[in-house]
């Protein structure tokens, strides 16, 4: 048996996406984590604003991290029927 740090996540815990329309000036980003919080729940983090500037970040607080994920996953494809696209890492 694999441990579980070896195995691949089957869903992402991190997205980052973004919208670029020149022809509306619009440069927006939105990025989402799971994390662990301090009581054995799952907390869903979001961020968002325009690209260069620090935005605005809301915390959801969930029972478990499969609820966040859920969460995480609905939102993406809210976001994704929006416009939004995976950002690409850049180096």
């Amino acid at each position: 048996m694999l441990d579980t740090m070896q195995q691949m996540e089957v869903f992402p815990t991190t997205v980052d996406l973004k919208r670029i329309d020149p022809s509306l000036n619009m440069r927006r980003f939105y990025r989402m984590s799971v994390q662990p919080d301090l009581f054995g729940g799952a907390c869903l983090v979001r961020e968002w604003g325009r690209i260069g500037f620090r935005g605005q970040m809301l915390i959801e607080l969930h029972d478990d991290e499969g609820k966040a994920v859920t969460a995480l996953m609905k939102l993406h494809a809210t976001k994704k029927r929006r416009g939004y696209r995976a950002a690409v890492a850049q180096n």
